[in-house]
């Protein structure tokens, strides 16, 4: 069995740098694991050419995991929509799709530790507000899943928590620390809900420099390689020890097979 990690890509060549420590940390901590990366657009190697190479290599199923912190139109459409068309070209090939790697405990607690190293004291969660800034969508339903974990984040004892998007929606990232500030927030710490650098993380560091914020280390300000991995395994390896959990979409590879797209509905292949 094979872990496909499927990265949006960047021109920024940070993100393919990032992907690639993020896999080795993943194949670390699972030795037994054959760990692959490919690209939805902008970096090598695609998802379709790491599928064909090993379809050509003989691996017979493959659990493809997004590497996005909300469901929204890549998770929806973009992935299903490549990877429904790998699975008619290579008819010895099983794929099945993974959930999103967030919501989940795990980043969280990363995005913690990273403003801890930033220099927020656990002592001062109760002065301290924190802007939860993600990169942005125009699914609602992505936007709506930040609201909620900076909703349940703030009830962790927080000052107060607000999400900030980089691009597709508002807050942006400098009205949300400017907001708390205006609250008389005392101290503002802006934590980028972001896997990999790029141009969208520099826009939420950029935004947040009103504010103090857990970005400049050499994973964008996000979760590590290992606190991502972890969610990754959760995921990915959860997947892949029982393909029919909830959550994944099971890509028959012969051509004219059913596609059963996250439990709900189904297409043909």
């Amino acid at each position: 069995m094979t872990l496909l990690l499927v990265a949006h890509g960047s021109r920024d060549p940070r993100h393919a740098r990032t992907v690639e420590r993020l896999r080795a940390a993943i194949a670390a901590r699972r030795p037994g694991l054959r760990v692959a990366v490919g690209f939805l657009d902008f970096c090598a190697p695609s998802v379709p050419r790491v599928l064909e190479r090993l379809a050509a290599e003989g691996a017979g199923e493959v659990v493809a995991l997004p590497l996005l912190l909300t469901r929204a139109f890549h998770a929806k459409t973009d992935i299903p929509a490549v990877l429904r068309g790998c699975a008619a070209r290579l008819p010895g090939l099983t794929v099945r799709q993974a959930a999103v790697l967030g919501p989940s405990p795990l980043l969280t607690a990363a995005l913690e530790r990273r403003l801890y190293e930033a220099g927020v004291r656990p002592g001062d969660r109760r002065s301290t507000g924190v802007v939860l800034a993600s990169a942005g969508s125009s699914d609602p339903e992505a936007i709506a899943v930040i609201a909620e974990i900076a909703r349940e984040w703030r009830h962790t004892g927080w000052c107060a928590v607000r999400p900030a998007f980089a691009s597709a929606s508002s807050p942006s990232t400098r009205e949300a620390v400017a907001a708390l500030r205006a609250d008389g927030v005392r101290q503002v710490a802006v934590a980028p809900y972001v896997l990999a650098p790029g141009r969208l993380p520099d826009r939420i560091a950029a935004g947040g420099r009103r504010g103090r914020t857990c970005s400049g280390a050499s994973w964008g300000g996000g979760p590590r390689g290992g606190q991502a991995g972890a969610a990754a395994l959760r995921r990915g390896g959860g997947a892949a020890d029982d393909g029919r959990r909830a959550g994944t979409v099971r890509l028959n590879g012969s051509h004219g097979g059913s596609v059963r797209l996250s439990g709900r509905q189904e297409a043909r292949a």
